[in-house]
């Protein structure tokens, strides 16, 4: 892991770093940063100047990396006083320090990451998605959602529909990150189901099968979610 001693300048390619919590639930002890970016202003050289091994891809996905592993940076700073570049483990996860977890996430030009201590939380998982087309939603929808979620799904109007699927798709990305640490076991999008979601933001999930001693069948989870500029955030955290 590399250590910033010094304040580096962000790349041109991201705006400055925000702290601000879109989510309607704030969570104790944790620290969420934010930023946008732009691949047409990406310099090669800012791997370089920031301590990250560059990656061989196109500009979009070497910048969205870039932006990502930056904000999990400053989330560190701000949690423990050290800040970290991560490392990616063999599974392509990132490496967060001992004592700590997190997640980041990155989409359409907005990344962020998310971290707290260990001691605060087991698990947090975050996840940002551009809003689908309700075409392609409706492509995906049986991929994504389970039978029972399926259920009422064709009724919908087009928005609803692009809305639940997006929602569903973003939530059980958000449920993998913030489980995967905890069981080492990959599973899809049909072995959870969400099974509450309200206007306010709240979500609630249910695993469909075992995926640990401890996370079983029936195990529930608690998400939130928030709509901004097109996008959709969701969380899903593990308390202590």
């Amino acid at each position: 892991m590399s250590h910033m001693t010094q304040p580096l300048t962000l790349p041109a390619c991201c705006a400055p770093l925000l702290d601000h919590w879109p989510l309607p639930r704030a969570l104790p002890n944790v620290q969420l940063l934010s930023t946008r970016f732009d691949p047409e202003r990406l310099d090669p050289e800012d791997f370089t100047r920031w301590g990250i091994a560059p990656l061989k891809a196109v500009n979009k996905r070497q910048t969205e990396f870039l932006a990502g592993r930056i904000c999990a940076h400053e989330a560190l700073r701000r949690l423990t006083g050290a800040p970290l570049i991560l490392p990616v483990a063999e599974d392509r996860s990132p490496c967060w320090p001992a004592g700590v977890v997190g997640s980041i996430t990155h989409g359409a030009g907005w990344a962020a990451a998310v971290a707290a201590r260990a001691e605060h939380w087991r698990g947090l998982g975050l996840d940002v998605e551009k809003l689908l087309p309700s075409t392609r939603a409706d492509r995906l929808a049986a991929e994504i959602l389970t039978p029972a979620e399926l259920l009422g799904y064709a009724e919908l109007p087009e928005a609803q529909r692009a809305l639940r699927v997006t929602l569903t798709f973003s939530i059980k990305e958000s449920l993998f990150k913030a489980l995967y640490p905890l069981v080492q076991k990959r599973f899809y999008f049909q072995e959870a189901e969400l099974i509450q979601h309200h206007a306010d933001g709240h979500a609630r999930l249910r695993l469909l099968n075992d995926l640990s001693r401890e996370w079983r069948t029936g195990a529930e989870l608690e998400g939130q979610f928030a709509q901004f500029e097109g996008y959709l955030l969701s969380l899903v955290s593990i308390p202590r």
